[in-house]
């Protein structure tokens, strides 16, 4: 690990043998808040797709995997609070949450080094997998699990629910100024290309594969301001409404980071690669306000990006954010 490397040196200060909290003030974790399931599933994935993972991550993913068991109901839906006293603070759903569950374990399903993690991780796939969220986004997330089953050569379910999210996402417009399938951009917003992208190459759907190339392509193109990546802010941004510049949110990021990542793997073309790099540069400054979005002496990521530069908060999300992004950038440095 290069000392421009974030590694998991944060994530690790923020994981207990329990799982993962999901806030910090600056670099200290804020245990009153306890831990969230969409943090835990997204920690099982950066540790599932670490390469030659240590083994300090390796039981990171074996804690995660855990509470994401513990979190699953009967019925195959996910509970998503869990206060520091180990009491659950909801019942069995279908959020984001339960989206973001089923992509860390098709992650782990996909790419976990060790064997009984693949084989547990598919076992809670496969019942979360029968379900269907009314929630488009969750969906989209659950279908990046999906997605990521089918690579490993298996299906449990997930060739129809790739293609069920796929259809939740609609078809792009026809305005070259306004591509997106919806009225506003939010959150997490590249993910939905990146489902397109994922179901046009492995369920050979062309139609898929070219309406979400589309669509990441504009969003790039209107995020992008002189070289740099400026996200939309946390407030979105309304189909003819104004913009604002921020709060910018690292999830954002790294969301786009994964579609870029999976446009140049499925249709080979490395022009695609850019954008991981300008993902990465954003952490390291070039962005609206020219900070640094992350602490090297602690390795956290800053929780975002103001007029006033970075929120010096290092919570979870923001974390795993940087590392995502990183982990892609150090692959095609």
């Amino acid at each position: 690990m290069s000392a421009a490397d974030p590694g998991f040196r944060h994530l690790i200060r923020l994981s207990d043998d329990t799982g993962l909290f999901e806030h910090a003030r600056h670099a200290i974790v804020r245990r009153e808040h306890g831990y969230c399931t969409d943090d835990v599933a997204r920690g099982l994935v950066v540790t599932c797709r670490e390469p030659d993972p240590p083994d300090v991550v390796i039981a990171l993913a074996e804690r995660y995997l855990a509470f994401l068991t513990h979190a699953q109901d009967e019925a195959g839906a996910f509970r998503n609070r869990l206060s520091h006293d180990r009491q659950w603070a909801d019942k069995g759903g279908l959020g984001d949450w339960w989206g973001r569950a089923l992509w860390g374990l098709g992650t782990a399903v996909a790419r976990a080094p060790v064997p009984w993690i693949r084989t547990d991780a598919l076992a809670a796939f496969t019942a979360g997998a029968a379900l269907r969220s009314p929630a488009p986004r969750a969906m989209v997330f659950a279908g990046l699990g999906a997605a990521e089953v089918l690579r490993a050569g298996a299906d449990a379910g997930a060739a129809q629910l790739l293609a069920d999210a796929a259809a939740a996402v609609g078809d792009p417009g026809d305005d070259p100024d306004w591509l997106w399938p919806e009225d506003a951009l939010t959150y997490a917003n590249a993910a939905l290309a990146e489902v397109l992208i994922s179901a046009g190459g492995l369920l050979d759907d062309g139609r898929s594969l070219t309406a979400g190339l589309r669509m990441l392509g504009w969003l790039r193109e209107v995020q992008c301001d002189g070289g740099h990546l400026s996200m939309i802010a946390a407030t979105g941004w309304k189909r003819g409404g104004d913009r604002e510049r921020y709060d910018q949110q690292p999830i954002e990021v790294a969301a786009l980071t994964d579609a870029c990542a999976t446009a140049s793997s499925v249709t080979g073309d490395r022009s695609w690669d850019e954008g991981i790099r300008q993902a990465a540069a954003w952490f390291a400054g070039d962005n609206d306000a020219h900070a640094v979005m992350w602490d090297e002496a602690t390795g956290g990521g800053f929780d975002g990006l103001t007029p006033q530069g970075p929120n010096l908060n290092q919570g979870a999300e923001s974390t795993l954010a940087l590392i995502s992004t990183f982990q892609h950038a150090r692959r095609i440095s």
